[in-house]
């Protein structure tokens, strides 16, 4: 093995985990430092100290090694002055440490280890701390306990219970070993209680035999405080129905609590003894007696607390729940996601509940005695009137007495608005208007105004002006009639001041059904709605008196917005800056119009002007309802749009000032909420407004508002649904200032929470960053050319795809940081089918007609660059993602590079923003396993071309023999999934078009190429790469810059190489080169024109149509030759074997042919790419049983330390379940005239690899063979050197990748490996890392430069590593 150059320095150390909580635990404060608790998390091998009342992190400490920490307690505490001393025990899989933590307000909190037990050889459960004794007690999996004690550390004593059995949970209690108690939930379903007493205490008396345990015999001399202690059986407790997965018991040892997988919790109450007598007799057993059993959780339940007056549990089924001692369920939280909350923690002195979960997030709630039905005052909770909810009920005054039937005349009230936290404004059906001023649990009516006596008032709305003194509100009617009529009102005591300042007929009767404000125009601009989606907006000028000297404005129709589609505008946004006005309809439909400053002129003889249309995007929200738009600037030629609607999701859009086109660029779906009114945030800007923290609407029969960020439910409220008047109101802290009023009964019912901006108390929601709540499968860095940023100030992001469907960003700040920083959700596949694959692909490259050779070797430049991501998974679905960025905040980052050290440096990669482009999913009724009649097999002579694919029963529509019923069950119930995914962006220096590449592997065995044309999102199938026998786990591609010569004349290109590892152990490489060129040889002749629009938004299912096809390029017709068709005979010679005529793709080169080879070709004038034949690709080399069994991953880069210098020479490292990684160097060599035509010339002896096959020395004889089924490649590969290490890691490899000089790989072993490339074909290990990872799935790393790493690995969880090396000679 070859040495290492004995300058070279490298270091391997773990970075952030990024998983499950697994274990919570408080260190209360006293009250004099902080009202709150720290909180102690484990997350990984991690403990997380988070302050709760800033929400800031303090430190993290790496406690294990790859050993997830279990659970957290507490020892004792102290504290000097402003001070705090404690010790810490933490215990994960077989492992005890003992840390001493100091908290000080000023520098911060530090651990330090102590001390650590020797390993045990069963999992450690519980720990618990017995202060009168000085010892440590540890609960173990056999139902066993072990001392421990504190003052001499080789002390340990283990006693085992005398009923064995193997446990799924444990709990101690107890002070003292007189008052310990153990509570064992056994594999069979049932807890047994026990405890432990001195062996003096135990009686001759044979009755006892089977209810005690000596110590075990590996402890038979080892004595603790001078005695020998036993086990005594105390109680078996039955009737669960499942494993018990947690046990509590509350702080008296009163009541134990267990739950279990039977979704179910019970409480045993414990009577009798609470301490041991002096003998021990048969009297001494206590009694456990079941008290309750909760039902209420969908799943199995994973946690839970007891205390004196309330109970919680937490489940799988992602919700906590409180109930109440009487077992009557309080409150029910919902805010994580996946596959549950796995821990939940209570303060009763802070009144604070925490839930941790699989998704990785730490939500914190302030637990009030309202959001438990106001139990009572002594129940432990919070209950402050300050900071409790006002709920109470209001009635009109003249509709108080009003009982019976109703009719079209009858007196009740039709809208409701609020103006501010305490003024409501009120219409009712006779026209009246009310100013409602709410007082504590009463309400002060004032009737400003009957509006009309002839027709009820049908729609309203209010904009609100802070003046000076006061705040004026002015309200906008619309009757039935069709009139408006304004009507300012300013707060009084106790009475407002109002007046009527303009009444004007807007429309026929009947015909008037929205008016709106908006804000950005003021209040001297008024639109107006009728039934067939025409918009008119007034102009109210400025007030004039009139004769009963009262001030009256003029209004005149300044201009009329006409939809095309004929229905009713139901928000609209207007940016005067801009000078765009967007609506949205009542059928989810958008509509884009000018808006001049012209228009907005006071100028009462100017004559209304029809405004024309510039853009409409049809079906935003399907045909659901758009509830409300919003305008924000993007740049000086964009402005983005964001809206929402009936359906539940929020939609992003860009419109370009330029283009004048409305473009869909992404879209949130909220499932908790059926449908979305608004979005919020705590700021009053309107450009943090489009952020959107907050979603305001209605889940079914509840009103809610939820905190995007968190994910989480702030207010619910049982109303009735969205379709009863009502009306919210929200404060610059939605959190903590909300009101909501409702109309149920002719009674107008109330619920508002407002607390003062300096008496609220903001507990943040979230207290760690959210991630996927499931298992993820692949991982990619997403980068952005950052390699030249300072490294301390060095941001990552990643894309994730998980098993829920969901594909993440991830923001890490690497090296001196090591922290995650923040995971947004990009989007979801179609149906939450599972993601297994993701790919950034981040080059183009482009194709020249140019003779001269480039500069930039076929790669686009960086700003012409659009950064793609391609996710595929289960249910064959195939999405495409466009990632942007803001440049700006690149260019701050370079700026402030030498501010590393601040915390102030803000993150580039998460200010991007996404852009759906298209997803590609196979017909619903198509199989999606394509019968394929191939060609026979070409003999070794070389006669063989690409032969044509004959697609069979791939179209129900083109058979018209009946299919039997069970064949359509089985296409129906199609449950084929893709596996891997590679792709690279090309373009045509000719051409407008970028057309992406994609190339994906099926778990039916099948390989397609696919090409997703832009900016038009239209999908082609170009071909498939047959003689794949088995699926295919891995793919990568390699893009060659090459230059060949044409009739005398050097020109550049790139060469396309496709690399497959499959389930058999074979890695097979494919020359796509063809295929490439003559696709996009055909695209230079497509009218761009004819593709708009042909997938406009992703499909969502909720009211949603989906994705629209707009034009069929089936259809399009094309005046140029798209194809050229050569026979077998004219290609090869003769007809070989009596084959027919096969139809190839042509060679961009062969129109550059002399007359006498174009002569033998004929044209198709009616061909395009949508009716352009699939074709079949032949592998250029197959390595078989490279593994033993699958390959698993594989990654290829170009060797950087290579001797070869005739050819390009590249690696491949790949990673298989049989535990091995295998290393090759090869190259690929473009043909000759004469390797062409015959057989190419043997190699170097020295360059042959033994065959894996047949165990022969192959090169020449194996190249051979496999040209000769793909004689119209452009190179032959040659392998050089090859290594394979066999047992590189204990279990299988799971994820590896290169770039050269250093390989990382990991597998199920939670290990990360780190290999050295060397220069005679060797792999070199030189460090390893355990990752706290389970089951890892996928690797990934980044070159950050300067001889700099970081290492992803995803699986149950994400967790970085980084490694570090550099040499003399750098």
């Amino acid at each position: 093995m070859a040495e290492l150059n004995p300058s070279l320095r490298w270091r391997l150390q773990a970075g952030s985990y990024l998983g499950e909580i697994s274990a919570l635990c408080f260190l209360p404060l006293p009250s004099s430092l902080s009202p709150y608790p720290i909180l102690l998390a484990g997350s990984g091998s991690e403990i997380l100290a988070y302050d709760v009342k800033s929400g800031a992190l303090l430190r993290s400490f790496h406690v294990f090694q790859g050993i997830r920490v279990h659970g957290i307690s507490l020892r004792s505490v102290d504290q000097k002055g402003e001070v705090l001393h404690c010790s810490v025990v933490v215990y994960g899989e077989r492992r005890v440490k003992l840390f001493r933590l100091e908290y000080d307000v000023k520098a911060g909190i530090e651990m330090e280890l102590v001390g650590q037990l020797p390993r045990f050889d069963h999992w450690v459960l519980d720990t618990r701390s017995l202060k009168e004794d000085d010892c440590l007690a540890v609960g173990l999996s056999d139902n066993s306990v072990a001392l421990w004690d504190m003052n001499n550390p080789d002390t340990l004593l283990r006693v085992k219970s005398s009923e064995r059995s193997l446990l799924y949970s444990m709990r101690i209690w107890g002070d003292s070993l007189e008052a310990l108690r153990i509570a064992s939930g056994t594999i069979y379903n049932e807890i047994i209680v026990w405890k432990l007493i001195p062996q003096d205490l135990l009686p001759s008396s044979s009755c006892l035999i089977g209810l005690t345990n000596r110590c075990t015999s590996d402890y038979d001399e080892v004595q603790f405080h001078g005695q020998q202690y036993i086990s005594v059986f105390l109680s078996r407790l039955t009737g669960h129905e499942g494993s018990i997965f947690r046990i509590a018991w509350s702080s008296d040892g009163s009541r134990l609590m267990s739950v279990s997988d039977d979704r179910s919790a019970r409480i045993w109450i414990i009577s009798g003894p609470n301490q041991a007598p002096c003998v021990l007799t048969e009297t001494y057993r206590c009694n456990l007696s079941l008290d309750l059993v909760l039902f209420g959780h969908n799943a199995r339940i994973w946690d839970c607390y007891i205390s004196e007056s309330v109970v919680i549990t937490a489940g799988e089924d992602c919700t906590c729940r409180l109930w109440g001692m009487d077992g009557k369920q309080l409150s029910t939280i919902k805010e994580h996601v996946g596959r549950g909350i796995w821990r939940c923690l209570y303060d009763p002195g802070s009144s604070l509940l925490v839930t941790a979960g699989f998704d990785s997030a730490i939500k914190v709630h302030l637990l009030r005695s309202s959001s438990l039905r106001e139990i009572t005052a002594n129940d432990g909770l919070r209950n402050e009137s300050k900071n409790r909810t006002e709920t109470f009920t209001i009635c009109a005054p003249k509709m108080s007495n009003l009982f019976g039937l109703m009719d079209s005349k009858s007196e009740y009230i039709r809208c409701l608005r609020f103006a501010r936290e305490n003024i409501l404004y009120v219409a009712t059906n006779n026209g009246y208007l009310y100013h409602v001023k709410l007082l504590d649990g009463d309400a002060l009516w004032t009737e400003i105004a009957q509006v009309s006596k002839e027709a009820p008032i049908i729609c309203m709305d209010i904009i609100s002006l802070n003046l000076s003194a006061c705040v004026e509100d002015i309200v906008a009617v619309g009757d039935g009639k069709g009139n408006v009529t304004v009507i300012r009102a300013v707060d009084g005591d106790p009475i407002p001041k109002y007046a009527v300042c303009s009444t004007w007929s807007a429309e026929k009767d009947r015909q008037l059904l929205g008016i709106y404000w908006c804000k950005s125009l003021g209040c001297n601009h008024l639109f107006t709605a009728d039934p067939r989606g025409a918009l008119k907006l007034w102009n109210i000028g400025t007030s004039q008196s009139n004769a009963d000297n009262t001030n009256v404005h003029a209004v005149f129709l300044a201009a009329v917005f006409s939809s095309s589609f004929g229905t009713r505008i139901m928000s609209l946004d207007a940016s005067i800056r801009e000078e765009v006005l967007i609506c949205g309809d009542q059928r989810g439909n958008l509509s884009v119009f000018p808006l001049s400053e012209g228009l907005l002129v006071d100028n009462s003889s100017k004559i209304e002007e029809k405004v024309p249309l510039l853009s409409q995007f049809k079906g935003a929200h399907g045909i659901s309802c758009v509830t409300s738009v919003l305008i924000t600037t993007l740049n000086m030629y964009e402005v983005e749009v964001h809206t929402t609607g009936g359906d539940g999701c929020i939609c992003y859009f860009r419109y370009s000032k330029n283009s004048q086109h409305l473009e869909f660029t992404g879209m949130k779906q909220v499932k908790e909420l059926s449908t979305i009114q608004c979005l919020r945030t705590e700021s009053a800007s309107k450009e943090n407004l489009a952020q959107g923290n907050y979603a305001v609407g209605f889940m079914s029969a509840d009103f809610i508002i939820w905190n995007l960020k968190n994910e989480s439910k702030v207010v619910q409220v049982s109303c009735g649904g969205w379709r009863r008047p009502n009306s919210y109101y929200l404060g610059d802290f939605p959190e903590h200032q909300n009101c909501f009023a409702y109309l149920k009964d002719n009674d107008i019912h109330i619920h508002r929470q407002w607390l003062p901006v300096k008496e609220r108390e903001l507990i943040p929601k979230v207290l760690h960053v959210q991630y996927h709540g499931r298992e993820t499968h692949s991982v990619c860095f997403i980068s952005f050319g950052m390699q030249s940023i300072p490294m301390k100030s060095c941001y990552s992001c990643l894309a994730t795809g998980c098993e829920d469907g969901t594909v993440r960003l991830t923001r890490y700040r690497g090296f001196d940081m090591g922290r995650w920083c923040e995971s947004k959700l990009l989007g979801e596949h179609v149906g939450g089918s599972a993601v297994r694959s993701v790919y950034f692909v981040s080059k183009t490259h482009i194709i020249t007609t140019s003779q001269s050779c480039g500069s930039n070797h076929g790669v686009a430049d960086k700003n012409d660059n659009p950064l793609l991501l391609i996710s595929v998974g289960a249910k064959q679905v195939l999405t495409s993602w466009l990632l942007q960025y803001r440049s700006t905040d690149i260019e701050n980052l370079h700026h402030n590079g030498a501010n590393t050290d601040s915390e102030d440096v803000h993150s580039p990669t998460l200010s991007m923003y996404f852009q759906w482009l298209s997803t590609h999913m196979p017909p619903k009724f198509a199989s999606s396993h394509q019968k394929v009649k191939r060609e026979p097999k070409a003999p070794e002579n070389g006669n063989c071309l690409t032969t044509k694919i004959t697609l069979l029963e791939s179209d129900l529509t083109k058979t018209k023999k009946l299919k039997p019923k069970s064949e359509l069950m089985d296409r129906q119930d199609n449950d084929w999934r893709y596996m891997a995914v590679t792709a690279f962006l090309v373009k045509h220096v000719d051409s407008r078009l970028n057309v992406c590449f994609v190339v994906v592997a099926c778990s039916d065995a099948t390989l397609m190429l696919r090409a997703l044309l832009l900016p038009n999102r239209l999908w082609v199938d170009i071909a498939t790469l047959v003689s794949e026998t088995s699926p295919v786990l891995a793919l990568q591609h390699l893009v060659i810059p090459s230059f060949f010569q044409v009739e005398g004349t050097v020109r550049s290109g790139n060469s396309y190489i496709i690399v497959s590892g499959s389930t058999d152990g074979s890695i097979t490489f494919w020359d796509i080169t063809e295929t490439i060129d003559g696709f996009m040889q055909r695209t230079l002749e497509l009218r761009l024109e004819m593709l708009m629009g042909c997938q406009r938004r992703p499909q969502t299912g909720r009211g949603s149509q989906g994705g629209r096809w707009w034009k069929s390029l089936k259809h399009q017709p094309s005046q140029k030759n798209a194809r050229v068709s050569v026979t077998a005979t004219e290609a090869a010679g003769d007809n070989h074997n009596g084959q027919g005529t096969k139809q190839v793709p042509v060679d961009p080169s062969s129109f550059g042919r002399s007359d006498s080879a174009k002569n033998q070709t004929t044209s198709q004038p009616n061909s395009n790419i949508a009716s352009s034949e699939i074709h079949q690709v032949w592998p250029l080399h197959i390595l078989n049983s490279v593994h033993q069994s699958g390959v698993n991953c594989l990654h290829v880069s170009e060797r950087m330390d290579c001797l070869l210098s005739k050819s390009e020479t590249y690696c491949l490292v790949s990673g298989g379940d049989d535990q091995a990684v295998n290393y090759l160097v090869f190259d690929l060599t473009r043909k000759t005239m004469k390797s062409d035509s015959c057989s190419s010339e043997p190699t170097e002896k020295s360059n042959r690899m033994p065959d894996c096959v047949t165990g022969r020395e192959s090169g020449s004889i194996f190249t051979e063979k496999c040209s000769s089924h793909s004689m119209h490649n452009h190179y032959q590969l040659r392998v050089h050197y090859r290594d394979k290490v066999d047992s590189a890691h204990s279990s299988a490899v799971k994820g590896i990748w290169t770039d050269g000089i250093w390989a990382f790989s990991t597998g199920l072993d939670q290990r990360i490996r780190c290999w050295r490339l060397g220069q005679c074909g060797k792999l070199i290990e030189h460090s390893h890392l355990v990752v706290s990872v389970p089951e890892p799935e996928a690797l990934d790393a980044l070159n950050c430069g300067s001889g700099m790493y970081q290492i992803a690995v995803a699986g149950r969880g994400m967790q970085m590593a980084e490694f570090y090396s550099s040499t003399g000679e750098e």
